[in-house]
């Protein structure tokens, strides 16, 4: 594949503090690739640095093998919404093309075509500040994407959109990886991260903890888990072979597994005495691996290869 944007041994400081600490991945054209990780990770210093907010102390950013950002090739939709609130969004949304340097009779019909495709048909003369937070969510969307940028940065794409505008957001997202787009997103909703990114990046304390294929990740981090509803001891169940832990709460028991359990053989070991109302198998979610590494809960010692 053809690698869009390359960030290569990235590291950067603040007041003697590091926050980033020899920071690599690529994005791909027509990729979707997540930057994940706590609060505090290095995630928001990370994408300033690919925008040429702030500049790394040690370290390369290329695109397609360029120091230089190719500023009509980019697109971004920041975290913190920066449209101007008594600005007409046509005028806004025109304003930003220009920058682009974009064709302004394209990107108008673009744009009516864009604002109908998300709901917003008739309101290309309101206000920014006229727009719910929903609305205002989708025409920096809009921004971002207007002027057909061969890579996209997205922070937190889907903040205050309902699951019908979800659905509409998502579907372009990958309308436009599916044209050749790069992407690079970045999002605390897990479930749209496993559901749409391709491969993925987690960073914890300024440091690579995961840079892989989502498939990969699922092979190395997410062993199988037993969760039974029902009135079941302790005693009954922690003996248990092939068990590494064991989580109750009010009637629910989660059992976690090793990683090369035969789920078949193990269920053969349930005792026949427990009470067993309900009973799944199923894998650890992208979810509870972030939630480990965010808390630091060294769950997942066995899954430490999906670095490659």
């Amino acid at each position: 594949m053809e690698v869009f944007l390359k960030v290569d041994h990235l590291n950067k400081s603040f007041k003697g503090k590091p926050v980033l600490r020899d920071i690599s991945f690529e994005v791909n054209k027509g990729e979707i690739m997540a930057i994940l990780g706590p609060n505090g990770a290095g995630k928001s210093t990370t994408i300033r640095n690919i925008m040429g907010i702030m500049y790394p102390d040690e370290g390369a950013i290329t695109f397609q093998g360029n120091r230089e950002i190719p500023r009509n090739k980019v697109g971004y939709l920041p975290e913190e919404r920066g449209l101007y609130k008594n600005v007409k969004v046509m005028d806004m949304l025109m304003y930003l093309a220009e920058l682009k340097d974009y064709p302004l009779k394209k990107a108008r019909e673009r744009v009516l075509t864009y604002l109908k495709k998300f709901g917003l048909e008739g309101k290309e003369k309101a206000s920014i500040e006229e727009l719910s937070k929903g609305m205002g969510q989708k025409v920096q969307f809009i921004a971002s994407i207007l002027h057909e940028p061969e890579f996209l940065i997205l922070d937190e794409p889907f903040s205050g959109l309902d699951p019908v505008s979800q659905e509409l957001i998502k579907q372009e997202i990958r309308d436009l990886a599916a044209t050749g787009t790069a992407i690079l997103l970045s999002s605390h909703q897990m479930n749209v991260v496993e559901e749409m990114c391709d491969r993925l990046f987690l960073i914890h304390r300024g440091q690579k903890v995961i840079y892989s294929t989502l498939d990969d990740v699922k092979k190395e981090y997410a062993n199988f888990k037993c969760t039974i509803k029902g009135t079941i001891r302790l005693e009954d169940v922690e003996g248990l072979p092939e068990v590494q832990r064991i989580e109750q709460k009010d009637d629910t028991t989660v059992m976690y597994l090793t990683k090369d359990v035969q789920v078949a053989s193990w269920l053969k070991n349930l005792p026949e005495q427990i009470d067993i109302k309900e009973l799944s198998i199923d894998r650890i979610s992208l979810h509870e691996i972030f939630i480990d590494i965010a808390m630091d809960k060294n769950m997942l010692k066995e899954g430490a290869g999906a670095n490659a």
